[in-house]
């Protein structure tokens, strides 16, 4: 019988993150929403205030048999900088902090081997500052933020900033990529 498993990540604009996760072969769903803070039922407007202790993050349930865990790590690590703490580009604030929301203890240990990794690779110059914890609680984003790159390619900050992290993911994860989602 096929289990799916689930993965929680923020990367800084989740609608970044929704549209790399969800080109990969063997992700089945992208949910952008916020975790790792203290208000129950947040919305964008109180998250966007930096006062709930969210991050804006994507829930991502993958097949297991498709693409690993390991593999979503990773390529976590190399679409978005994290070494800049509450930080990703032009975006300011604590729901854009680098976080990875663990479910097990096996994707925790995943998660910092895999740390340790990128920390000795020394692919960047400064120290990796992402947070490892584990999720207490998921609450989706309100709907129009679902798709949003899909839905609007054309607009500035998708043209500037997501898209060239698409170029990127094609080019370096091409062997990854489902084909009906190019």
């Amino acid at each position: 019988m096929k289990r799916n498993e689930t993965a929680v990540f923020g990367g800084g604009c989740f609608w970044c993150t929704e549209a790399i996760f969800k080109n990969l072969k063997g992700v089945i769903t992208v949910v952008p929403g916020y975790a790792g803070g203290n208000q129950d039922n947040p919305f964008y407007s109180d998250v966007a205030l930096g006062q709930t202790g969210h991050a804006e993050v994507v829930k991502i349930i993958f097949d297991p048999q498709a693409i690993s865990y390991s593999n979503l790590v990773e390529i976590f690590f190399s679409i978005h900088n994290p070494t800049t703490p509450n930080r990703q580009g032009n975006d300011i604030g604590t729901q854009y902090r680098s976080i990875i929301l663990y479910l097990s203890e096996a994707q925790k240990k995943t998660a910092e081997k895999i740390l340790g990794e990128v920390e000795k690779s020394h692919q960047y110059d400064f120290p990796i500052i992402t947070q490892i914890k584990p999720l207490k609680k998921f609450y989706p984003a309100e709907n129009y933020h679902k798709d949003y790159y899909d839905n609007h390619k054309n607009e500035p900050y998708c043209r500037l900033v997501i898209s060239p992290k698409l170029k990127y993911l094609r080019e370096k994860y091409s062997e990854k990529l489902s084909q009906d989602k190019d």
